[in-house]
Protein backbone atom coordinates (compact mmCIF):
# COMPACT_ATOMS: atom_id res chain seq x y z
CA UNK A 1 0.00 0.00 0.00
CA UNK A 2 1.27 3.46 -0.90
CA UNK A 3 1.60 5.61 2.22
CA UNK A 4 0.58 8.70 0.24
CA UNK A 5 -2.81 7.09 -0.51
CA UNK A 6 -3.79 6.63 3.14
CA UNK A 7 -6.61 8.88 4.28
CA UNK A 8 -5.15 10.48 7.44
CA UNK A 9 -6.98 12.34 10.18
CA UNK A 10 -4.62 14.49 12.25
CA UNK A 11 -5.46 15.44 15.86
CA UNK A 12 -3.53 17.99 17.90
CA UNK A 13 -3.59 21.45 19.41
CA UNK A 14 -0.31 23.19 20.41
CA UNK A 15 2.78 24.37 18.60
CA UNK A 16 4.49 21.01 19.19
CA UNK A 17 2.04 19.30 16.82
CA UNK A 18 1.95 21.85 14.00
CA UNK A 19 5.32 21.04 12.31
CA UNK A 20 4.31 17.38 11.96
CA UNK A 21 1.08 18.41 10.25
CA UNK A 22 3.03 20.67 7.89
CA UNK A 23 5.56 17.90 7.22
CA UNK A 24 2.82 15.43 6.30
CA UNK A 25 1.13 17.79 3.86
CA UNK A 26 4.48 19.00 2.49
CA UNK A 27 5.52 15.39 1.96
CA UNK A 28 2.46 14.63 -0.12
CA UNK A 29 0.55 12.58 2.46
CA UNK A 30 -3.23 12.66 2.20
CA UNK A 31 -4.47 14.49 5.31
CA UNK A 32 -8.25 14.54 4.87
CA UNK A 33 -9.14 16.34 8.10
CA UNK A 34 -7.75 17.99 11.22
CA UNK A 35 -9.25 17.79 14.71
CA UNK A 36 -8.24 20.42 17.25
CA UNK A 37 -9.53 22.24 20.32
CA UNK A 38 -12.29 24.84 20.07
CA UNK A 39 -11.29 28.49 19.85
CA UNK A 40 -11.21 30.16 23.25
CA UNK A 41 -10.52 33.60 24.76
CA UNK A 42 -6.95 34.12 25.99
CA UNK A 43 -4.68 36.85 27.30
CA UNK A 44 -5.51 40.11 29.03
CA UNK A 45 -7.83 41.25 26.27
CA UNK A 46 -9.58 37.88 26.18
CA UNK A 47 -9.34 37.83 22.41
CA UNK A 48 -10.45 34.65 20.70
CA UNK A 49 -7.43 32.41 20.25
CA UNK A 50 -7.02 29.70 17.60
CA UNK A 51 -4.77 26.73 18.25
CA UNK A 52 -1.46 26.48 16.41
CA UNK A 53 -2.73 23.35 14.69
CA UNK A 54 -5.86 25.13 13.46
CA UNK A 55 -3.77 28.02 12.13
CA UNK A 56 -1.56 25.55 10.23
CA UNK A 57 -4.55 23.59 8.94
CA UNK A 58 -6.25 26.69 7.58
CA UNK A 59 -3.04 27.81 5.88
CA UNK A 60 -2.79 24.36 4.29
CA UNK A 61 -6.43 24.41 3.18
CA UNK A 62 -7.49 21.45 5.30
CA UNK A 63 -10.98 20.81 6.77
CA UNK A 64 -11.01 21.50 10.55
CA UNK A 65 -13.21 19.92 13.22
CA UNK A 66 -13.34 21.50 16.69
CA UNK A 67 -15.58 19.36 18.90
CA UNK A 68 -16.43 20.36 22.46
CA UNK A 69 -17.14 16.69 23.24
CA UNK A 70 -15.34 13.88 21.48
CA UNK A 71 -18.25 11.47 21.95
CA UNK A 72 -20.82 13.88 20.50
CA UNK A 73 -22.80 12.06 17.75
CA UNK A 74 -22.39 14.94 15.29
CA UNK A 75 -18.60 14.84 15.67
CA UNK A 76 -18.41 11.06 15.35
CA UNK A 77 -20.54 11.24 12.22
CA UNK A 78 -18.34 13.99 10.74
CA UNK A 79 -15.26 11.88 11.45
CA UNK A 80 -16.82 8.80 9.87
CA UNK A 81 -17.62 10.85 6.78
CA UNK A 82 -13.88 11.45 6.29
CA UNK A 83 -13.39 7.66 5.93
CA UNK A 84 -10.03 7.67 7.73
CA UNK A 85 -7.51 4.89 7.18
CA UNK A 86 -5.17 6.17 9.89
CA UNK A 87 -5.34 8.54 12.84
CA UNK A 88 -2.38 10.56 14.16
CA UNK A 89 -2.49 12.25 17.57
CA UNK A 90 0.05 14.75 18.92
CA UNK A 91 -0.56 16.66 22.16
CA UNK A 92 -4.33 16.33 22.20
CA UNK A 93 -7.01 15.23 24.62
CA UNK A 94 -7.58 11.64 25.70
CA UNK A 95 -9.62 10.03 22.92
CA UNK A 96 -12.63 7.75 23.45
CA UNK A 97 -12.47 4.35 21.79
CA UNK A 98 -15.12 5.34 19.25
CA UNK A 99 -12.57 7.83 17.88
CA UNK A 100 -9.20 6.06 18.15
CA UNK A 101 -10.56 2.72 16.91
CA UNK A 102 -12.37 4.21 13.91
CA UNK A 103 -9.50 4.29 11.34
CA UNK A 104 -9.05 0.84 9.85
CA UNK A 105 -5.28 0.91 10.54
CA UNK A 106 -5.69 2.37 14.01
CA UNK A 107 -4.43 5.59 15.57
CA UNK A 108 -0.92 6.36 16.72
CA UNK A 109 0.39 9.01 19.08
CA UNK A 110 3.68 10.92 19.16
CA UNK A 111 4.98 11.29 22.74
CA UNK A 112 7.97 13.38 23.82
CA UNK A 113 9.83 10.74 25.83
CA UNK A 114 11.34 7.31 25.48
CA UNK A 115 8.33 5.30 26.60
CA UNK A 116 7.63 3.60 28.92
CA UNK A 117 9.53 6.27 30.85
CA UNK A 118 7.84 9.62 31.47
CA UNK A 119 4.25 8.79 30.68
CA UNK A 120 2.07 11.81 31.31
CA UNK A 121 1.44 15.44 30.40
CA UNK A 122 4.89 16.97 31.02
CA UNK A 123 7.61 14.55 29.85
CA UNK A 124 10.08 17.21 28.68
CA UNK A 125 9.93 19.10 31.98
CA UNK A 126 10.35 16.05 34.18
CA UNK A 127 13.23 14.56 32.18
CA UNK A 128 15.28 17.73 32.78
CA UNK A 129 14.13 18.15 36.39
CA UNK A 130 15.27 14.60 37.13
CA UNK A 131 18.70 15.22 35.64
CA UNK A 132 18.39 12.88 32.65
CA UNK A 133 21.05 13.11 29.97
CA UNK A 134 18.92 11.52 27.25
CA UNK A 135 15.30 11.53 26.14
CA UNK A 136 13.58 11.22 22.78
CA UNK A 137 10.31 10.78 20.93
CA UNK A 138 8.12 7.71 20.63
CA UNK A 139 5.25 6.69 18.39
CA UNK A 140 2.80 4.16 19.79
CA UNK A 141 -0.65 2.78 19.03
CA UNK A 142 -3.48 4.11 21.16
CA UNK A 143 -5.40 1.77 23.42
CA UNK A 144 -7.57 2.10 26.52
CA UNK A 145 -4.73 3.24 28.80
CA UNK A 146 -2.86 6.56 28.66
CA UNK A 147 0.59 6.28 26.99
CA UNK A 148 0.61 2.47 27.33
CA UNK A 149 -0.02 1.28 23.77
CA UNK A 150 2.33 -0.81 21.66
CA UNK A 151 5.51 1.10 20.77
CA UNK A 152 6.13 1.50 17.03
CA UNK A 153 9.27 3.63 16.82
CA UNK A 154 11.66 5.78 18.85
CA UNK A 155 14.41 8.31 18.21
CA UNK A 156 16.85 9.14 21.01
CA UNK A 157 17.87 12.75 21.68
CA UNK A 158 20.62 13.88 24.10
CA UNK A 159 19.83 16.40 26.83
CA UNK A 160 22.69 18.88 26.88
CA UNK A 161 23.89 20.51 30.14
CA UNK A 162 22.79 23.91 28.83
CA UNK A 163 19.34 22.73 27.73
CA UNK A 164 16.14 24.02 29.26
CA UNK A 165 12.57 23.11 28.35
CA UNK A 166 12.52 25.67 25.54
CA UNK A 167 15.60 24.39 23.70
CA UNK A 168 14.80 20.70 24.22
CA UNK A 169 11.19 21.25 23.15
CA UNK A 170 12.41 22.70 19.83
CA UNK A 171 14.70 19.73 19.13
CA UNK A 172 12.10 17.13 20.05
CA UNK A 173 9.48 18.93 17.95
CA UNK A 174 11.77 18.79 14.91
CA UNK A 175 12.81 15.19 15.54
CA UNK A 176 9.18 14.21 16.02
CA UNK A 177 8.23 15.28 12.50
CA UNK A 178 10.60 12.76 10.93
CA UNK A 179 9.40 9.96 13.24
CA UNK A 180 5.77 10.70 12.35
CA UNK A 181 6.33 10.40 8.60
CA UNK A 182 8.55 7.34 9.09
CA UNK A 183 5.81 5.70 11.17
CA UNK A 184 3.20 6.35 8.48
CA UNK A 185 5.47 4.77 5.86
CA UNK A 186 6.06 1.70 8.02
CA UNK A 187 2.36 1.24 8.75
CA UNK A 188 1.52 1.49 5.05
CA UNK A 189 4.21 -1.07 4.23
CA UNK A 190 2.97 -3.45 6.93
CA UNK A 191 6.38 -3.29 8.62
CA UNK A 192 5.41 -2.46 12.21
CA UNK A 193 5.82 -4.90 15.07
CA UNK A 194 4.50 -2.97 18.06
CA UNK A 195 6.36 -3.63 21.30
CA UNK A 196 3.79 -4.00 24.05
CA UNK A 197 4.29 -2.16 27.33
CA UNK A 198 2.78 -4.94 29.43
CA UNK A 199 4.55 -6.71 32.28
CA UNK A 200 6.69 -3.69 33.14
CA UNK A 201 7.58 -3.09 36.78
CA UNK A 202 5.90 0.27 37.37
CA UNK A 203 8.29 0.95 40.27
CA UNK A 204 11.13 1.31 37.73
CA UNK A 205 9.35 4.05 35.81
CA UNK A 206 9.46 7.80 36.26
CA UNK A 207 6.12 9.54 35.67
CA UNK A 208 5.52 12.93 34.04
CA UNK A 209 2.36 14.35 35.64
CA UNK A 210 0.91 17.75 34.85
CA UNK A 211 2.76 20.58 36.60
CA UNK A 212 0.91 23.12 38.73
CA UNK A 213 2.12 26.43 40.20
CA UNK A 214 2.90 25.06 43.65
CA UNK A 215 5.01 22.31 42.04
CA UNK A 216 7.29 25.06 40.67
CA UNK A 217 8.36 26.49 44.02
CA UNK A 218 12.11 26.21 44.67
CA UNK A 219 13.30 24.44 47.82
CA UNK A 220 16.61 26.15 48.66
CA UNK A 221 17.49 23.41 51.15
CA UNK A 222 18.04 20.94 48.32
CA UNK A 223 21.45 20.22 46.72
CA UNK A 224 22.55 22.79 44.16
CA UNK A 225 22.56 20.52 41.11
CA UNK A 226 18.98 19.49 41.83
CA UNK A 227 17.95 23.15 42.06
CA UNK A 228 19.64 24.02 38.75
CA UNK A 229 17.93 21.06 37.03
CA UNK A 230 14.64 22.19 38.56
CA UNK A 231 15.10 25.70 37.12
CA UNK A 232 16.11 24.31 33.69
CA UNK A 233 13.16 21.93 33.69
CA UNK A 234 10.68 24.78 34.17
CA UNK A 235 12.26 27.45 31.95
CA UNK A 236 10.89 29.40 30.19
CA UNK A 237 7.48 28.08 31.15
CA UNK A 238 5.89 27.73 33.65
CA UNK A 239 9.07 28.96 35.45
CA UNK A 240 10.50 28.05 38.82
CA UNK A 241 9.67 30.62 41.50
CA UNK A 242 10.54 31.56 45.04
CA UNK A 243 9.05 33.69 47.77
CA UNK A 244 11.13 36.79 48.53
CA UNK A 245 11.03 39.18 51.45
CA UNK A 246 13.05 42.08 52.82
CA UNK A 247 14.49 42.08 56.31
CA UNK A 248 12.24 44.01 58.67
CA UNK A 249 9.39 43.94 56.16
CA UNK A 250 6.57 41.51 56.86
CA UNK A 251 5.26 41.53 53.29
CA UNK A 252 6.51 38.93 50.85
CA UNK A 253 6.71 39.08 47.07
CA UNK A 254 7.88 36.50 44.57
CA UNK A 255 10.49 36.05 41.89
CA UNK A 256 10.69 33.72 38.88
CA UNK A 257 14.10 32.20 38.13
CA UNK A 258 14.83 31.39 34.47
CA UNK A 259 18.50 30.43 34.54
CA UNK A 260 21.06 29.57 37.19
CA UNK A 261 24.32 27.74 37.80
CA UNK A 262 25.78 25.94 40.80
CA UNK A 263 28.96 26.68 42.75
CA UNK A 264 29.87 23.95 45.25
CA UNK A 265 31.04 25.40 48.56
CA UNK A 266 30.95 24.99 52.32
CA UNK A 267 29.27 27.94 54.00
CA UNK A 268 27.51 28.80 57.22
CA UNK A 269 24.65 30.76 55.69
CA UNK A 270 20.98 29.83 56.00
CA UNK A 271 19.55 28.39 52.80
CA UNK A 272 17.85 31.18 50.84
CA UNK A 273 20.34 33.86 51.89
CA UNK A 274 21.26 36.26 49.07
CA UNK A 275 24.73 37.63 48.43
CA UNK A 276 25.61 40.24 45.80
CA UNK A 277 28.25 42.81 44.94
CA UNK A 278 25.42 45.09 43.79
CA UNK A 279 26.75 45.17 40.22
CA UNK A 280 27.55 41.83 38.61
CA UNK A 281 26.18 38.85 40.54
CA UNK A 282 23.50 37.51 42.86
CA UNK A 283 23.93 34.16 44.49
CA UNK A 284 21.67 32.18 46.81
CA UNK A 285 22.77 29.81 49.56
CA UNK A 286 21.64 26.19 49.15
CA UNK A 287 22.47 22.94 50.95
CA UNK A 288 25.92 22.39 49.45
CA UNK A 289 26.96 25.71 47.97
CA UNK A 290 25.64 28.67 46.04
CA UNK A 291 23.16 29.10 43.20
CA UNK A 292 24.35 31.89 40.89
CA UNK A 293 21.32 33.50 39.27
CA UNK A 294 21.34 34.28 35.56
CA UNK A 295 17.92 35.64 34.63
CA UNK A 296 15.00 36.39 36.91
CA UNK A 297 11.79 38.33 37.11
CA UNK A 298 10.66 40.09 40.27
CA UNK A 299 6.87 40.17 40.59
CA UNK A 300 5.49 43.15 38.68
CA UNK A 301 8.79 43.74 36.83
CA UNK A 302 10.35 42.68 33.55
CA UNK A 303 12.44 39.55 33.08
CA UNK A 304 16.07 40.68 33.21
CA UNK A 305 19.62 39.39 33.35
CA UNK A 306 21.18 39.92 36.77
CA UNK A 307 23.48 42.75 35.66
CA UNK A 308 20.51 44.68 34.26
CA UNK A 309 18.37 43.99 37.29
CA UNK A 310 21.01 45.22 39.70
CA UNK A 311 21.06 48.63 38.02
CA UNK A 312 17.79 49.35 39.78
CA UNK A 313 17.83 46.93 42.72
CA UNK A 314 19.65 48.80 45.46
CA UNK A 315 18.50 46.85 48.51
CA UNK A 316 19.33 43.37 47.23
CA UNK A 317 21.54 42.73 50.28
CA UNK A 318 18.50 43.23 52.56
CA UNK A 319 16.49 40.55 50.74
CA UNK A 320 16.33 36.80 51.10
CA UNK A 321 14.47 33.93 49.52
CA UNK A 322 12.30 31.82 51.75
CA UNK A 323 13.54 28.24 51.97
Amino acid sequence: MNAKDLRIVFMGTPEFAAPSLRALVGGGYNVVGVVTSPDKPAGRGQKIHQSEVKIAALELGLPVLQPEKLKAPEFVEALEALRPDLGIVIAFRMLPEVVWAMPRLGTFNLHASLLPQYRGAAPINWAIINGETETGVTTFLLNHEIDKGGIIGQIRVPILPEDNVGTLYERLMTTGTSLVTETVDRIAAGEIRPVEQQHIDEATLRPAPKIFKEDCRIDWEKPGREIVNFVRGLSPYPAAWTEMYREGDGEASSAKIFSASFEAAVHGEACGTLQSDGRTFIRVACADGWIALGELQIAGKKRLAVRELLLGWRDVQQCRFRE
